[in-house]
């Protein structure tokens, strides 16, 4: 489900009940544990989390007049999608994550590259999250992007 809204307010006010308190504890999670830097937009009809031109002027690789995204969360059908690229780009960083998951939650972690799906009556380990959060600053995630993604200029 990509929404057409604007503001984060317009899109949660777009979502079913049952997934508004998923998502609203995860936002609230993610915000009280966000490095400084990162900035909370409506990107790619998602809430997102990204790196702003002020800190990162050449923006995302695939439309360079969009700031570099870093997390996100969306509604979709039928789960609640949380989207971290860090742990997509740093392997050591997904084996934490993915050992402290197993840990705490009894139930087996439902995940795509940097996306875990998280449906109705899934355990949503909160505070696990918000650790997750705090482990890469924007200088983190910018070295990590450049070094994994970006191509370099092609010399002549």
């Amino acid at each position: 489900m990509i929404s057409e809204a604007k503001t984060v307010a317009e899109y949660i006010s777009q979502i079913p009940t049952e997934q508004k308190v998923q998502l609203e504890q995860l936002r609230k999670s993610i915000k009280k544990n966000l490095p400084s830097g990162f900035v909370e937009v409506v990107n790619y009809g998602m809430i997102g989390y990204v790196v702003p031109h002020s800190i990162y002027r050449d923006g995302y690789h695939c439309n360079p007049k969009l700031p570099l995204p870093f997390m996100a969360l969306a509604a979709q059908k039928n789960f609640v999608a949380f989207y971290h690229m860090g742990i997509y780009a740093d392997a050591k960083l997904l084996k934490w994550f993915t050992d402290a998951y197993a840990k705490s939650v009894p139930s087996k972690l439902d995940m795509g590259k940097s996306c875990m799906r998280f449906k109705k009556n899934s355990v949503i380990p909160y505070d696990l999250i918000g650790e997750l959060v705090q482990k890469m600053n924007t200088q983190d995630w910018i070295h990590l992007y450049e070094k994994n993604y970006k191509k370099s200029p092609k010399k002549s």
